[in-house]
């Protein structure tokens, strides 16, 4: 049997929230998550009037969703803050190419600036040149501590008071 939203009560509920136990409508759902996302900047004071923020954009779904938000956020609450996207690109053949560009798409969708920070810029090097030199075992660790390093960098090079990631 169909349920309706606890919140509107009128639409039909899409999902129930395991955290309230709430049935919610889609509408009712993405209000409560922007409210609760708001609060938690607010009550924590997270940001600044005025700080340049980095979004570390990967193109999947997460970092999707915080670029939204952010920016939403920003600009119903008047936050005042420089929101910028920041990517990276490791120079793995047929690995990043999808969501660059699917972060190019968010980009213009959001309407925020984008810098993609590459290996190959960062450290004269791209991620599978580093496995042609070190083999397949641990290239993980490598590259993930590549990644955050070159997240940070790019951050530095733009002027960004703090980094998000989703």
């Amino acid at each position: 049997m169909p349920v309706n939203c606890t919140g509107c009560e009128t639409k039909r509920a899409a999902l129930r929230r395991p955290k309230t136990g709430h049935s919610v409508c889609k509408e009712c759902f993405f209000q409560a998550f922007e409210e609760e996302v708001h609060h938690t900047i607010v009550s924590a004071k997270l940001f600044q009037a005025g700080e340049k923020v980095g979004i570390g954009a990967s193109g999947g779904k997460d970092s999707t969703v915080l670029a939204h938000v952010l920016k939403v956020l920003n600009e119903r609450y008047n936050y005042g803050l420089d929101l910028i996207l920041i990517s990276v690109d490791e120079g793995i053949s047929g690995y990043r190419d999808d969501s660059l560009e699917t972060v190019k798409r968010n980009q213009q969708q959001y309407e925020l600036p984008l810098k993609i920070v590459s290996y190959q810029e960062l450290y004269g090097w791209t991620m599978d040149q580093i496995v042609k030199q070190v083999g397949l075992k641990n290239n993980c660790t490598f590259c993930g501590v590549f990644r955050r390093q070159a997240l940070d960098r790019g951050a530095m090079m733009l002027g960004v008071n703090k980094i998000c990631t989703g």
